[in-house]
């Protein structure tokens, strides 16, 4: 069963203590809920594996060797892992098994990491952090803590899954929304919002929630989908965009830097814009669903099936006051 008393303790000391009684009642009410029971059990009977090497810089986070077990127990392990599909956010290295997900999340963090600030020793919140591969790396460049949110609870069981065989670290993931996270916590030196931005149907208090979390002069780190255009303008998809549901905004880049002023945000950076690929973005055997290929069109990848201007996703980092 999954455990958060060294969260509880490592923590217990700190102003997010007032928040605990509330988060352990959410947990509570999560665990109950039927999609997690449907993974239970699967959860529980993973093997107790020693793991060899353990490396976190690498793109596909190193766990493990082939050569730590056995041919079948490796096997087996690789069975159990697979009825946690699909996987989204990696890849990971498992004992010799290549977990090949959906994105390859270490495209996107090379892009960032040098345009941040050293996260060495700081306090880290990623919201939506899906399985919480992005968290691993954050955690190994330094992170005194990294904290992920995210309420889809298969990718809470497989942030779990994959720290089975880490071992306890600094290093958990809440199964909680935005909404969840007390208001102006002043709290953390770094925040992170990744691929949440245009879920969000205010684009403004959703800056203005990500600014209260952070302590003065700290920083966010947000990427978000973006379109070509001038200062002012966005698109506001009328139904789905590349088939996604609840997509709101997608502003120009000038646009987003202005709302970020606007919010009194200071030190406003465009880190990086780029269109995404079906090499960072693709079905695989380990996400068997449609992905990107699917939603654009098949007679011009430049738009998505709805005609939209294709995926473009930009990263801005900015500071508190």
């Amino acid at each position: 069963m999954i455990n958060f008393s060294n969260f509880y303790k490592t923590l217990g000391n700190t102003k997010l203590a007032d928040w605990f009684p509330d988060l352990d009642k959410l947990i509570q009410e999560a665990f109950m809920h039927g999609d997690f029971l449907k993974w239970k059990n699967r959860f529980e009977s993973l093997p107790k594996l020693e793991a060899s090497v353990l490396d976190l810089s690498k793109g596909a986070l190193q766990i493990g060797s082939s050569k730590d077990h056995s041919d079948e127990i490796i096997l087996d392990l690789e069975n159990k892992l697979r009825e946690f599909h699909p996987w989204r956010k990696g890849p990971y290295n498992l004992f010799g098994i290549n977990i090949d997900t959906e994105w390859r999340s270490d495209l996107k963090w090379n892009r960032l990491k040098n345009k941040i600030h050293p996260l060495t020793d700081r306090k880290v919140l990623d919201i939506g952090c899906g399985n919480g591969y992005h968290c691993w790396r954050m955690y190994d460049e330094g992170a005194k803590y990294v904290i992920g949110i995210d309420p889809y609870l298969l990718s809470v069981i497989q942030f779990y899954t994959i720290k089975n065989f880490i071992g306890e670290k600094s290093v958990w993931v809440l199964p909680a929304g935005i909404e969840d996270i007390p208001g102006n916590l002043n709290y953390f030196d770094t925040v992170f919002s990744m691929g949440v931005f245009y879920h969000r149907r205010s684009p403004l208090d959703h800056l203005y929630e990500l600014q209260s979390f952070l302590r003065n002069e700290g920083q966010l780190v947000l990427e978000t989908l973006v379109i070509d255009g001038k200062l002012g303008e966005v698109l506001v998809p009328e139904g789905r965009y590349a088939q996604m549901r609840n997509v709101w905004f997608l502003p120009s880049c000038l646009t987003l830097e202005s709302w970020l002023k606007r919010c009194g945000y200071k030190n406003i950076q465009l880190a990086d814009v780029t269109k995404t690929t079906s090499e960072e973005q693709r079905k695989t055997d380990w996400m068997k669903f449609l992905s990107l290929k699917d939603f654009l069109d098949p007679n011009d990848e430049n738009k998505t099936i709805e005609g939209y201007p294709a995926p473009m996703r930009a990263i801005f980092t900015a500071e508190k006051k």
